[in-house]
């Protein structure tokens, strides 16, 4: 039997595997220690603060994991609209012109690349955000259960970077945007305004950030039709400037970039349903957050590649797009024929990007909250703060090169972020198999947990194949540069897999029960 700390009831794992789904059941005290959890790691200095926040309404809760009795919320439907909310903006946008702009693609060769990745990948996400509900973790939490409890905190580091290059990325489209509206804006501006309503809405917390995304989503989709309209004489195939030879490495290497835009939301998604119902079906939340995910990006991705490919044939378009470096300048091109009008759908779609910002901010803090004992100590709010001041001057550099900015940010974070994946996924389907074998009251006990050296070997393992496979403006790997293009997201996916299945195995053999 595990020691414990004064006054905390032993824990039995056997017993509390064999539980229903509703495992508090199994030690009616277990909600009392994950609130004491909770409570006490808090910073003395912000108690008061936190407080009076709370009487507010602000949320106040940190990484500890909800209990069955807070996850209650049966408006499963929420997880729809937020994620919904979140990709059917401009970033997805910029994503999909990157094809004919950056990897000099076709048409129809990009618009076939995005629908097949898209179809595929968007189950990653969607997968992912399952574990909210049913065990009431935050991703880097939950992630403890296969990379262990220091383990972990390599995976919560790199999720901290990589939601603040999704921020970098976010804000420097939304500001180009708002830019592209009058001469009196800016792209700095621009950056600082998005900035400043995503913190906003960042720091109110959990319940504002769904009721916000419930309605965010409308802007976009009222433009988005327009967009089309005022588009549609110049989206002849026929009339488009040929690109040049469609060739495999570039193919694949668009492949690989549009797989990383999408799987590297696994890490955020299982932040935002751990007050969601525990007992709804695995199939309702996965198929909810599938469709919010997949509609928006198909549909935005494609209206970036044919904008991106038109592009080159129209002067005006093609001087807002700024050689592939604008992508507010070329959306101001197409709406400039509806005159003011034009101007004002131009502000909501750059607005519309603090819908995927204030989720990213959020999952900032918590993310950094899991890397070490005194970050959990700091209340989400502070973090929030923290996570505005380090993205405005970044993401005022970054715009100056932004589709160089927007590969190499999004490919090195699908790297690490599909090894990841890869080996939660073989941990939940190989070796637990139901989400009844997670003892959740050892979310913080490093001798309850794995071990961590399987997953951390695996990981590192898989790097051995990714970065020989990748290719950045920075680095071409030799794989690569025999002429596959740009295969680390998958070579690296397939070997973490591999390496993590045999290596947990040998892992659970030597400490079994963990």
């Amino acid at each position: 039997m595990e020691k414990t700390t004064k006054g905390q009831r032993p824990l039995d794992v056997e017993n509390w595997k064999s539980e229903s789904p509703d495992r508090d059941e199994a030690f009616p005290d277990a909600a009392e220690v994950l609130k004491r959890a909770d409570d006490e790691q808090q910073l003395g200095v912000f108690r008061k603060i936190t407080n009076l926040l709370l009487k507010w309404g602000i949320e106040t809760h940190g990484i500890t994991p909800t209990t069955p009795d807070a996850r209650t919320d049966k408006r499963i439907y929420q997880m729809f609209w937020l994620w919904f909310s979140v990709n059917f903006n401009i970033l997805a946008f910029g994503t999909g012109s990157a094809g004919p702009a950056f990897f000099g693609l076709g048409l129809k060769a990009s618009l076939l690349v995005l629908l097949v990745v898209d179809v595929i990948t968007c189950t990653v996400p969607a997968y992912f955000a399952v574990f909210g509900p049913k065990l009431g973790t935050r991703g880097m939490v939950q992630c403890r259960f296969s990379w262990g409890l220091y383990g972990a905190m390599i995976p919560s580091a790199l999720n901290v970077f990589s939601s603040q290059g999704f921020l970098i990325l976010n804000c420097i489209i939304g500001g180009q945007a708002l830019a592209a509206v009058s001469d009196k804006l800016n792209d700095t501006l621009g950056i600082v305004i998005i900035g400043v309503i995503s913190l906003v809405i960042t720091f109110c917390g959990y319940r504002f950030l769904h009721w916000f995304e419930s309605f965010a989503w409308i802007p976009s989709v009222i433009s988005f039709p327009i967009l089309l309209g005022l588009a549609g004489k110049h989206l002849n195939p026929t009339s488009m400037p040929s690109p040049g030879p469609t060739t495999a490495p570039n193919v694949l290497s668009f492949a690989s970039f549009v797989a990383s835009s999408v799987i590297s939301w696994c890490t955020f998604t299982a932040d935002y349903g751990v007050y969601h119902d525990s007992t709804a079906p695995t199939s309702k939340i996965f198929l909810y957050v599938y469709f919010a995910f997949l509609l928006p990006s198909v549909a935005w991705h494609m209206l970036g590649v044919a904008f991106a490919a038109a592009a080159p044939g129209i002067p005006s378009w093609d001087s807002g797009f700024d050689d592939g470096n604008n992508v507010g300048g070329l959306l101001a091109a197409v709406l400039s024929p509806a005159g003011g009008f034009g101007k004002f759908l131009l502000v909501l779609i750059a607005l519309s990007t603090s819908c995927t910002c204030a989720p990213t901010m959020y999952s900032f803090g918590m993310s950094l909250m899991a890397v070490g004992s005194f970050f959990a100590r700091i209340p989400r709010y502070v973090l929030a703060i923290i996570s505005e001041a380090i993205l405005l001057p970044l993401a005022i550099i970054g715009a100056k090169r932004f589709y160089a900015t927007l590969v190499d940010i999004l490919s090195v974070i699908g790297y690490w972020s599909t090894a990841f994946a890869a080996i939660v996924l073989t941990e939940h389907f190989l070796f637990r198999r139901s989400f009844k074998n997670y003892n959740i009251l050892a979310w913080d006990k490093a001798s309850l947990l794995p071990p961590g050296i399987a997953a951390v070997l695996a990981f590192c393992g898989s790097f051995g194949i990714i970065v020989p496979s990748m290719r950045q403006t920075w680095y071409t790997g030799p794989i690569a540069n025999s002429g596959t293009g740009d295969i680390g997201v998958f070579t690296g996916g397939a070997v973490a897999v591999i390496l993590f299945a045999g290596l947990r195995y040998l892992e659970r053999c030597i400490w079994p029960g963990r």
